[in-house]
């Protein structure tokens, strides 16, 4: 598998991120993740979706860590400042899944409440369900569990369709076209540090493809066996998705009566946010994954 490390001036002096990076390696492949508050604390992991990195996170991280927690956000690979794998083969949901799931563990991360989005969401989920002493608690945001059995959206098939034919991948319009702020051409820029150019962007085009749209795909049975397994998920579960992302609106209502973890809780819909509803509504999100925490000791 061939590399591509993106260069560290490319990610200086970005608006709002002033973090420090740290590195791990997993079967060869340098993780990047962040990793703020005292080290002491409770975690809470914060998982991006695509094309997006942990830059995402900029306007949640401070309130969070002010509130007293460690917090916890990687890049996933082919992201950020995490390695990228340069042949869209090199990606597979499983890959992801277990590239993360040893990241975890070589960091021995416990008492974890997991924030998770987009793709976030699709290896968060597995993540805290397969390693279910590490996690007490979950947050979904505009994201799920395709098992291929469900019926995907319109604007998803179009997001797939653009994402495998577009001739350019351009990551500032699928950024400001997927959120309702209109967004500085200095924040733009920090979306797209990531990827100097189209040899970077294996994973941010074919990550859509990954996502189960059938019963014949290679994740079906693992996320069937993970849906099985909420279930019977009894630690505190919230959604928090918000009011206009053609994606996956409505998605929250399966997990609200899926999950008996999701009974009496909370739940809420952020109003005017997009799809990356850490960027529209960022201070708002971390307030209520804060009373979330409190709520649920």
């Amino acid at each position: 598998m061939k590399l591509l490390s993106t260069p560290e001036e490319r990610f200086e002096n970005l608006p709002g991120f002033t973090f420090n990076p740290h590195f791990i390696k997993v079967d060869g492949i340098n993780i990047h993740y962040l990793d703020e508050g005292n080290k002491q604390a409770e975690v809470i992991l914060l998982m991006h979706g695509e094309p997006s990195w942990c830059f995402l996170y900029r306007h949640m991280i401070p309130i969070l860590v002010k509130a007293g927690f460690r917090i916890i956000a990687p890049d996933l690979v082919g992201f950020g400042r995490s390695d990228k794998p340069t042949e869209q083969n090199d990606h597979t949901y499983l890959k992801h899944v277990d590239w993360m799931t040893k990241w975890l563990k070589l960091l021995d991360l416990r008492n974890i409440t997991l924030f998770c989005q987009d793709w976030g969401s699709l290896i968060g989920l597995r993540l805290a369900i397969e390693n279910q002493d590490r996690f007490n608690r979950i947050v979904l945001s505009n994201g799920g569990l395709p098992t291929g059995e469900q019926r995907m959206s319109e604007a998803f098939t179009n997001w797939r369709e653009f994402s495998r034919n577009s001739p350019s991948f351009d990551i500032k319009f699928i950024l400001q076209g997927a959120t309702t702020t209109k967004l500085s051409k200095e924040v733009l820029n920090g979306y797209d540090a990531p990827f100097p150019d189209d040899t970077f962007k294996a994973g941010a085009r074919i990550l859509p493809s990954l996502v189960p749209i059938s019963t014949d795909d290679p994740e079906h049975e693992n996320n069937k066996k993970a849906i099985e397994q909420f279930k019977r998920w009894e630690k505190p579960f919230l959604t928090a998705f918000s009011d206009k992302d053609p994606i996956t609106r409505g998605g929250d209502r399966f997990w609200q009566t899926l999950v008996p973890g999701a009974a009496e809780q909370n739940h809420v819909i952020i109003k005017n946010a997009s799809h990356f509803v850490q960027e529209d509504k960022g201070p708002e999100l971390a307030e209520v994954i804060i009373e979330f925490i409190k709520n649920n000791p």
